[in-house]
């Protein structure tokens, strides 16, 4: 009961939305916000979303757990029926009701965030430190690849010729 208590304590003042299509929005508008690509959180269902802005807790609660297989990274990972996360610029911390499968267990994963110039990797951390990281594309949609591929052919040719030519 007092998990219960803190857990509604830290959602005061926040700003909630219900109903699969409204948490969709919002639940896209917060990756893009961070700077993630959609296919990192792929939750279906939703049935209430909230934010609060003051202190940067996130939840996403879904009518039910799911299994999602990341084909761009090989992975199994589940989702439960409720994702929370504290953010902060290209980062979410502290995160609960996500898990990997590595082997043959299941690894909480409680970080994840943004690395590399240009961002072009995401970091996935454990409870104990141990972390795993992948490209970003291995995240994306097919038009957000689409759009990435597009940025980096205009930076390559607004920088000059490839320095194999």
């Amino acid at each position: 009961m007092a998990s219960n208590k803190s857990r509604e304590d830290g959602r005061a003042g926040g700003e909630i939305v219900y109903g699969a299509e409204a948490c969709y929005r919002q639940s896209i508008a917060l990756l893009e916000e961070l700077g993630f690509p959609r296919g990192v959180l792929p939750l279906q269902n939703l049935e209430e979303c909230g934010r609060v802005r003051e202190t940067g807790f996130v939840w996403m609660k879904q009518k039910a757990p799911f299994q999602h297989f990341c084909v761009g990274t090989n992975t199994l990972v589940s989702y439960g029926t409720e994702v929370t996360a504290y953010i902060e610029k290209s980062k979410m911390k502290k995160m609960t009701g996500v898990k990997s499968k590595q082997l043959l267990l299941w690894v909480p994963i409680v970080e994840m965030s943004l690395e590399g110039p240009d961002y072009k990797k995401i970091h996935f951390k454990t409870p104990v430190g141990i972390g795993k990281s992948f490209p970003i594309t291995a995240f994306m949609t097919e038009e957000e690849k689409q759009k990435y591929m597009e940025k980096v052919v205009s930076i390559v040719f607004t920088n000059g010729p490839l320095p194999y030519q």
